[in-house]
């Protein structure tokens, strides 16, 4: 696929000032870097971003590691100390520049800085400001670390996961952090519009909870229209408190298949050969409350054959089915790489590391970037540069 230039991305243009750290802030920032806009990451002097430091596993790349490289990508940086009467100076200068700033520090921090919401409109009326917390900015939760485990935890999304005898069940990446920064990005975005049309600036938030909240609107839908009944998740096969039998992944001789909803036990059953199931053909409720008993009469057969024997006989019924994939197999699938879904970028001219690209296309094309996430700092130089002799400009234009 072709890669569209930076010129024809929607937000080229755009300059956003990023307080963040960690994940959920740099994720939504990258996800408007990916789209045009120019992403300056302030970092602390000597330290940087604490992301710099959080290993996922012993890979280094250029002295960070992997998971900074991922959500840092085509971003620049400066290093800058909160605490420094002549930085924080430098930084609001920078701000009356920006069209966006982002930051995700507890509730407070960021305030006694100087650079909350208040203080920021006041240098430029018309920034978007966004800003993500743990557990928002009041009650007895806000002060609480916003680490993403936590935010599943409380959540209940760690207790919805599994099947009924299962121990609470944390899905395997930050999830919290992911839908936070991408919550964010949508209403970064819609704040920009906005600023378009009525030419207001904007404070737009959300938490880790919020958007964890709102990953389950779903099943919470259903839940507060039930009598608020508590869901009971299968015994056998769990994989969703509200969709009954087959709804699971089954065991097969060579792997796994995913079975989701059937239009038709009845169909289903006679085109695998199991028998036993007449009495629940003609009643869809049974499907939910007697899921165990059907679910391992489906599993007793489908662990007999191999992945592909059940695709075979079921794809072509229209039964909605799947085998289950590891990364080495998803990458080796013609549907994968028709979708040209990875990359190769680059820092210092020489360290080349792969990665994804973001999810979106662009009037047919990706969005791809080479550019990798930033050395400590690397920036300085030509941003605060390029600000002073600014300066020195305003000044002298002033003058005459």
């Amino acid at each position: 696929m072709k890669v569209l230039p930076q010129d024809e991305r929607p937000l080229n243009g755009l300059t956003i000032i990023d307080f963040s750290q960690f994940l959920s802030g740099p994720l939504c920032s990258l996800k408007l870097a990916d789209l045009g806009a120019r992403v300056i990451k302030v970092e602390r002097p000597g330290v940087g971003d604490l992301c710099r430091y959080l290993y996922l596993t012993d890979t280094e790349i250029d002295g960070d590691n992997s998971l900074f490289h991922a959500i840092n990508r085509n971003k620049e940086s400066i290093t800058a100390d909160l605490r420094n009467d002549d930085d924080r100076a430098m930084l609001r200068e920078l701000l009356k520049t920006a069209d966006v700033m982002i930051q995700n520090f507890r509730p407070g921090v960021i305030e006694r800085q100087g650079f909350g919401y208040d203080d920021v409109k006041k240098i430029n009326p018309g920034i978007i400001y966004g800003s993500i917390s743990g557990f928002g900015d009041e009650g007895p939760w806000k002060d609480l670390p916003g680490q993403d485990l936590l935010a599943q935890a409380r959540s209940g999304l760690l207790w919805l996961t599994g099947s009924h005898d299962d121990p609470p069940t944390p899905m395997g990446l930050a999830v919290a952090d992911m839908m936070a920064g991408n919550a964010l990005a949508q209403g970064i975005l819609a704040a920009l519009v906005g600023r378009g049309i009525n030419g207001r600036g904007a404070k737009v938030e959300t938490s880790l909870l919020e958007a964890m909240i709102d990953f389950q609107f779903e099943v919470l839908t259903t839940h507060l229209n039930d009598g608020q009944r508590q869901p009971k998740r299968g015994g056998f096969n769990g994989a969703h408190a509200y969709l009954g039998a087959p709804y699971g992944v089954y065991e097969t001789l060579d792997g796994h298949l995913a079975l989701a909803m059937t239009p038709s036990l009845k169909v289903l059953a006679q085109l695998l050969g199991v028998s036993g199931l007449e009495a629940y053909y003609d009643d869809k409720t049974v499907l939910l409350t007697h899921q165990d008993e059907i679910k391992r009469a489906l599993a007793d057969t489908i662990k007999t054959n191999t992945t592909a024997h059940w695709l075979a006989l079921l794809q072509p019924a229209d039964i909605w089915c799947s085998e289950v994939l590891e990364w080495a197999s998803m990458r080796e699938e013609e549907a994968y790489r028709m979708l040209d879904l990875e990359q190769v970028i680059s820092r210092n001219g020489s360290v080349t590391l792969n990665t994804v690209r973001s999810p979106l296309r662009v009037n047919d094309a990706t969005l791809k970037s080479p550019q990798a996430a930033p050395d400590l700092g690397q920036d300085n130089d030509r941003i605060y540069a390029a600000m002073t002799s600014a300066g020195e400009s305003t000044e002298e234009g002033g003058s005459a």
